[in-house]
């Protein structure tokens, strides 16, 4: 038997977003949140934005945000969700949409699963404003439809991918361990890269560059997607340092050709500069002569080791360094003038070579990972499917 179709304005007691303004900043005090910290259904409430009492007196006398409401992303990366299970004074910025469920209606945990399936991501996309800043007006996302059985079939539905979610999330964390390895032989190997207490070289970004493929972001516009086309990476594309070959759109052959200055060759870096800034990816064999977006940058890494380089900026003094300079209010961002200036600490280069063979003895589980991962995210789609289409 098929659900009952509604709206989510009808079964919410409100959706509304963050501020609209730039709270005033402060060093400590109330965090001031964003899409950042909507990650893999968690609100991380870590931040280095910090605003006033009072900035969130004036919030909270438009919402207070209760356990048990949903967050969703709703300007740059659209889609990303989460359940409030513990509450923090915080202030909102407006690329995060709360919803609060209505209560004997609507699972939080139900809609939250809801908001991840292919069908509320294609409304979603559909009501998408196409501009180089993507986002969905609140009064279009009311108008979104989701199947809602009796309560107690969304509950039930909820604890079935909520355990099936499990398994993918431990398979997250066992790649996360890799990575926090990596991460531990570079500081052993090389120190701190900011406060470099080896005295290696130091220089620029933009110094250790291909000179003849400088610096640049992609792709603004790549349009619908082109069967055959020419692939391009999204900072979605990117995770653990791999580029996720297999969900990669398609662009023109006439879009690719006008942003050919972007073009990727193997082994390019390629590390987000809008959204969520310092994500980082090697480019792999397949991607040879695809492109990039507006939120990625590449790096032609030609006077030191990409693996070296990668692991560099992946440390979290070096993240802290771009957190630092990173700007903006709906969708944050690191200018390409800033990110040239990066001060890439160098060892000689054998001992970077040492480092990185190292590495692609981890990389290679990590792929295997990630193929183990990507066989549960298919299984968990299945599973996703059957749920909301009441096949359970």
């Amino acid at each position: 038997m098929k659900a009952h179709i509604s709206s989510l304005a009808d079964v919410t007691d409100f959706i509304l977003d963050g501020t609209h303004g730039s709270p005033k900043r402060t060093d400590t005090g109330i965090p001031v949140l964003s899409a950042q910290n909507v990650v893999n259904g968690v609100l991380n409430y870590a931040t280095d934005r910090f605003t006033s009492d009072e900035e969130y007196a004036a919030f909270a006398k438009r919402v207070s945000i209760k356990r048990s409401d949903v967050l969703l992303t709703i300007v740059g990366t659209i889609g990303r969700a989460a359940v409030v299970d513990h509450v923090k004074p915080a202030v909102f910025q407006r690329s995060v949409a709360i919803l609060r469920p209505r209560a004997k209606t609507l699972d939080a945990r139900y809609l939250y699963h809801m908001t991840q399936s292919p069908d509320f991501i294609e409304q979603a996309r559909k009501f998408t404003k196409k501009s180089t800043q993507a986002g969905i007006y609140l009064g279009n996302l009311k108008k979104i439809e989701i199947p809602l059985p009796p309560l107690s079939e969304q509950k039930r539905i909820a604890a079935i991918l909520d355990k099936a979610d499990q398994q993918r999330q431990k398979r997250r964390q066992a790649i996360m361990l890799l990575d926090s390895l990596t991460q531990s032989i570079f500081l052993e190997m090389f120190a701190d890269p900011m406060s470099n207490p080896k005295g290696f070289i130091v220089r620029e970004l933009q110094e250790i560059v291909d000179p003849d493929r400088k610096i640049t972001y992609g792709i603004l516009m790549p349009g619908p997607d082109v069967q055959d086309g020419v692939p391009y990476v999204r900072v979605i594309d990117m995770r653990d340092g791999l580029v996720l070959v297999d969900q990669l759109r398609r662009t023109t052959s006439a879009i690719a050709k006008e942003y050919r200055r972007s073009s990727l060759r193997t082994g390019d870096l390629l590390i987000s500069i809008r959204g969520h800034v310092g994500r980082l990816a090697i480019t792999p064999p397949q991607c040879e002569g695809a492109n990039i977006t507006q939120d990625t940058a590449r790096l032609a890494i030609a006077d030191a080791n990409p693996l070296y380089v990668s692991a560099l900026l992946s440390t979290s003094a070096a993240q802290h360094w771009m957190a630092q300079r990173t700007k903006g209010v709906a969708v944050r961002g690191i200018n390409l003038g800033d990110l040239k200036k990066f001060p890439v600490m160098l060892p000689p280069r054998s001992e970077q070579n040492d480092f990185a063979e190292q590495v692609e003895q981890k990389l290679k589980v990590l792929q295997l990972k990630e193929a183990q991962l990507n066989s549960s995210e298919s299984l968990f789609s299945s599973l996703q499917h059957r749920a909301f289409a009441g096949q359970l």
